[in-house]
């Protein structure tokens, strides 16, 4: 992930960096604040595999404009763009709209647009025009679409970019298949709204789903409660649809959660936590304390009290 903040550059250099960088080698547009002297802009970008970028940025209030003149620079690809604020984009000099908070505008790079917004945190996907295409092979027939939040495939989308931009995959095989699970998901979003192609995205969905019911899993370890049906209903599928997505690859939900509550207690074990073997297998979300130790043993071959001792002897020396 690659940050960028005008909070390095001195004040009478900010717009300058502004035009000169953000804005015509990021995103291909000129921006002028609506305060001159309030010029706070900071970026995150992640660059995958097949031409995807996964990025965020914080905009003071401005007007920014990809210009006829602009156009020439050849940017044609795709911008996916959800803003935290309400605000007014024109595209192709035609009146302009209002997007609302949280709706998805999507809009290719060789159209002009002019924008007003206030200020806000832009979450942006750039997907490559030409693969996209072949995906969503009728998607050129307009050059912007604006999807409502509430849209069907909105959530996942938007969960799964955001899955991306907080755990960003380390290995180039992780990072590959991010890309094409991105633009599948695209595709299958876009799929319900351009006129003539039909939902789509192949395993993608299937894997941005899985990726967000792990990240659920994760966050609520220490829940002794938690089970296939409270993740079913906050994700909005069905238990037996997670059944699968685990049976895809070879596991179970019952043995995910175990694991990760097994991991858990190990990292705490490593680390040196206070309390009692039985508090940190609480706090781990497990119930039954010979349970939690039948089942460390069998996936580390040692017992708990083992690797508590080892740590503390790592410590002394």
């Amino acid at each position: 992930m690659q940050r960028l903040s005008t909070s390095a550059v001195p004040e009478r250099h900010r717009l300058a960096f502004v035009h000169d960088f953000v804005a015509r080698h990021v995103v291909g547009m000129e921006f002028h604040p609506v305060e001159r002297q309030r010029l706070d802009v900071d970026l995150a970008a992640l660059a995958l595999p097949d031409a995807a970028i996964v990025a965020e940025a914080r905009y003071p209030a401005l007007r920014g404009a990809r210009s006829h003149a602009l156009l020439g620079d050849g940017r044609d690809d795709y911008q996916l763009m959800i803003h935290t604020r309400d605000h007014w984009v024109a595209v192709e000099g035609k009146p302009p709209v209002l997007v609302a908070a949280g709706d998805l505008m999507v809009v290719n790079q060789a159209v002009a647009l002019e924008c007003r917004i206030p200020d806000t945190l832009l979450k942006v996907v750039a997907l490559n025009r030409a693969r996209l295409a072949r995906l969503v092979p009728r998607i050129d027939e307009r050059s912007c679409y604006i999807i409502p939040a509430t849209s069907p495939g909105m959530s996942l989308f938007a969960g799964y970019a955001e899955l991306l931009r907080a755990s960003p995959p380390g290995a180039p095989d992780g990072a590959r298949l991010a890309s094409r699970h991105l633009y599948e998901l695209v595709a299958h979003l876009l799929g319900g709204v351009v006129a003539g192609d039909s939902a789509r995205g192949g395993e993608g969905v299937g894997a941005a789903r899985l990726a967000l019911v792990k990240q659920e899993i994760r966050a609520r370890l220490a829940d002794p409660a938690l089970d296939i049906g409270q993740v079913a209903r906050r994700q909005g599928v069905t238990p037996r649809y997670i059944q699968r997505l685990f049976a895809a690859e070879g596991a179970s939900f019952t043995a995910y959660l175990r694991d990760c509550r097994l991991e858990e207690a190990m990292r705490r074990l490593r680390a040196g936590q206070a309390g009692s073997i039985a508090d940190i297998a609480y706090e781990a979300g497990f119930q039954d304390l010979s349970h939690f130790n039948r089942a460390f043993r069998g996936r580390y071959g040692c017992t708990p009290s083992e690797i508590r001792a080892e740590a503390l002897r790592g410590r002394a020396g």
